[in-house]
């Protein structure tokens, strides 16, 4: 490892899904984490006209792009290759194509240069950007949302995350596309939900709140999903404002159940943590959603707790996260082998039953 005084300088690379991302992150002179540069290159404009990621598409632009967007990034945080310290990848969970073109650059990188390889959980990227962000200290709990995943975990340290609770169906982030798709509003389904929901009256329709009330944490977003496509039906053709109705009303029902199950998480946290901060992380691509914020900070307002929500460009995939969590295994001490195979599924916990939604791959992750 490097001497003291001398900042350790990791490169980030994020290819999981339809986000070509690189980033260099650091620690300031006070230890502070730093972000130096990120680089995120979106697709969304390859994959609008199918509507979701096109797995294949998605490898194509990794392999045309990644090159120049590490460069980039580079260039952007003033340093070269050989001043990094190690070089850190996403692993998994993703789609094999995307994360294949990131791993095989990394092992380049890796081996022309004599750099630590780390390979980075996904989830765990987003479970860690809370302490590059807001630098706070274990335990806290985590509320994971994105199109792939939909989990409330306990963050007990570096690598050790027991989940509490998944999705037994959908997840969040799909709900939000499939209901996209389903009313025609466009491609990535999630702001547009958002978007049309704020001109919406959230309570025209009585959308049903799956599994509020019972003695679970788990999620379940199917039977909302369905709703809506009854409703979708009996209207159709939709005017703007069923539409925007339709949204307002399946967003309300998503915020009630996600009260509902970080209420009943809060409880059980401070049973188990009685002397820890009370500090409640939201991450994933869905926690950018301004509503569903808003409806946590009331929450959080109410129960006395901190919520830390990353700002909005770090909540969807990028390759910060991943450098951040690499700094964090580097400083560790855990670096990984060059052999390290793709991971397509890659849960954050290892020990609890599997869950459909408990760290599957995601059309958005």
């Amino acid at each position: 490892m490097e001497t003291m005084g001398r900042r350790h300088l990791i490169l980030g690379i994020e290819t999981s899904c339809d986000e070509t991302a690189a980033a260099v992150v650091s620690r300031d002179d006070h230890d502070n984490p730093v972000i130096l540069s990120s680089i995120i290159l979106s697709q969304i404009d390859a994959h609008k006209e199918f509507g979701g990621v096109v797995p294949e598409i998605a490898a194509r632009a990794h392999l045309s792009a990644l090159d120049y967007i590490i460069e980039k990034a580079l260039d952007e945080a003033g340093c070269q290759l050989k001043e990094l310290t190690a070089i850190a990848v996403t692993g998994g969970p993703g789609l094999i194509g995307g994360l294949m073109v990131g791993l095989m650059t990394a092992k380049g990188l890796a081996a022309s240069t004599g750099l630590p390889l780390i390979c980075v959980n996904h989830l765990e990227g987003h479970a860690l950007t809370a302490r590059l962000t807001d630098n706070i200290s274990f335990p806290y709990l985590l509320l994971l949302v994105s199109g792939g995943h939909t989990q409330i975990l306990c963050a007990n340290g570096l690598g050790d995350y027991q989940r509490w609770a998944s999705t037994i169906d959908d997840a969040l982030g799909e709900a939000f596309d499939k209901t996209a798709k389903m009313l025609s509003l466009g491609f990535p389904g999630g702001p547009m939900v958002e978007r049309a929901a704020l001109e919406g009256d959230e309570k025209r329709f009585n959308f049903p709140q799956p599994l509020k009330g019972k003695d679970t944490l788990n999620f379940s977003f199917s039977g909302l999903k369905t709703a809506v496509r009854v409703t979708a039906h009996e209207l159709a053709p939709l005017n703007p404002n069923d539409a925007n109705d339709i949204c307002a009303s399946f967003q309300s029902a998503v915020g009630a159940v996600l009260v509902d199950r970080l209420r009943r998480s809060m409880d059980r946290y401070e049973t188990e943590n009685i002397q820890a901060d009370k500090n409640i992380v939201i991450a994933g691509g869905v926690a950018a959603n301004h509503y569903l914020r808003g409806k946590i900070s009331t929450l959080c307002s109410e129960r006395s707790w901190n919520l830390i929500a990353p700002a909005l460009e770090l909540c969807g995939d990028n390759a910060a996260m991943i450098a951040w969590a690499g700094l964090e295994h580097f400083e560790a001490g855990n670096l990984s082998s060059m052999d390290f195979s793709p991971r397509s599924r890659w849960p954050l916990d290892q020990t609890s039953p599997s869950l459909l939604g408990g760290g599957r791959r995601g059309v958005k992750a």
